[in-house]
């Protein structure tokens, strides 16, 4: 496994490791239709090239030249840093690719001063919470929000300390 910069031609690859992931963590939660018109919005392919272009995208696994995982994150405040996506592909869990991902993007993140980290989690998401809640995460609220299409979509919001 090796974690390296993304490059535009791993877009499609990210674009669909990140739809899937997503759509799994929030299936029977949200409709169809909400879930066709978020993936359409955050994960099309112009988009996930512009975000790894601006460096929203931080890092990618890479296992025997394919991308398995990907995370996204930023510094969000003077100490504070955001983990804005963490997916691995489904046949690629359970073998450290999300634990890497997130080291790499925590040590950049310590680089630059951060000392919080947090992280949103979609409530009842069965892979992300434990993942994050083995990571030192702990839940500190609670966020609704009300969809284009009139359903709650919940988050738990997550943070750690990593400075």
């Amino acid at each position: 496994m090796n974690i390296t910069k993304p490059e535009l031609k791993h877009a499609e690859a990210i674009a669909a490791i990140c739809s899937k992931g997503w759509r799994q963590t929030v299936a029977g939660k949200l409709s169809e239709e909400f879930q066709r018109q978020n993936v359409a919005y955050w994960y099309n392919l112009g988009r996930v090239k512009e975000e790894i272009q601006s460096g929203s995208y931080r890092y990618v696994a890479m296992q025997v030249g394919r991308v398995v995982g990907v995370i996204g994150g930023a510094v969000t405040g003077q100490s504070t840093g955001e983990v804005f996506v963490l997916y691995v592909d489904e046949a690629a869990r359970y073998k450290g690719a999300g634990k890497l991902l997130l080291e790499a993007l925590t040590k950049d993140q310590k680089q630059q001063g951060v000392s919080e980290q947090w992280v949103s989690v979609q409530e009842g998401n069965t892979l992300g919470i434990p993942f994050y809640e083995a990571r030192g995460f702990r839940l500190r609220g609670k966020k609704s929000n009300l969809t284009e299409t009139g359903e709650t979509q919940v988050s738990l919001r997550y943070y750690r300390e990593i400075g």
